[in-house]
Parts: C-alpha cells; sequence; structure tokens
C-alpha cells in the first residue's frame, strides 16, 4: 500500500522559513515524479514545486526564487524549503506522486501552514 506522509507544516510569521517533509512507502521511490501542491480556503488545489525522477525542477512563479524543492532517493522523501513566507502562502500543503511506470498519482493527508503575525 502506498503511502505519502507530510510533516513540518506550522504557524510562522511573515518573512519565516519553513521546511516540509514527504515520506513515501509502498512503491520503489526512484520510480515516481514527485510534486508539492496547496490548498488555501476557497481556491483551487495548485502546484508548487515539482521534482521529476532526473532531478529536474519546476515551480509556481509565485514562489521562485523563495522555495526549494529537493528529493532522497536513499530516504524516500521529498522536501520542500519555504523561505521568506507571505500571508499568501497559507494553506493546505499535500505532497503528490505519480508513478512513472503506471501513471497512477497517490495524494497525502497534507500539512498546515499558516503565515500570520
Amino acid at each position: 500500500q502506498v503511502q505519502l506522509v507530510e510533516s513540518g507544516g506550522a504557524l510562522v510569521e511573515p518573512g519565516g522559513s519553513l521546511r516540509l517533509s514527504c515520506a513515501a512507502s509502498g512503491i520503489t521511490f526512484s520510480f515516481l515524479n514527485m510534486a508539492w501542491y496547496r490548498q488555501a480556503p476557497g481556491k483551487r488545489r495548485e502546484l508548487v514545486a515539482a521534482i521529476l525522477r532526473d532531478t529536474s525542477t519546476n515551480y509556481a512563479d509565485s514562489v521562485k526564487d523563495r522555495f526549494t524543492i529537493s528529493r532522497d532517493n536513499a530516504k524516500n522523501t521529498v522536501d520542500l524549503q519555504m523561505n521568506n513566507l507571505k500571508p499568501d502562502d497559507t494553506a493546505v500543503y499535500y505532497c503528490n506522486a505519480v508513478s512513472f511506470a503506471t501513471g497512477r498519482a497517490y495524494w497525502g493527508r497534507g500539512t498546515q501552514v499558516t503565515v500570520s503575525s
């Protein structure tokens, strides 16, 4: 059974930093393209950052130069380093995995990030 478990969400002041982590199990991690999405209240879920099997990355314009996505195939984890956080970054952040072999997508349950003074 494939599981994605996020951690690291918290309340942080504007300008602060957080590091989210997603641990994957039940599937060969190196076969997965990984991503972080977020959903703010009343808004659609949106892609924040993605990292493919070849470690190429893609970011939403709103987080470029502030967020960094990385993966560790030995630890089966994908992290999202978030710097210079803004109130607009407040959302539930979800880990997403897509299997290169089957095309099937998997989701974690999410972790809350709140940016407020």
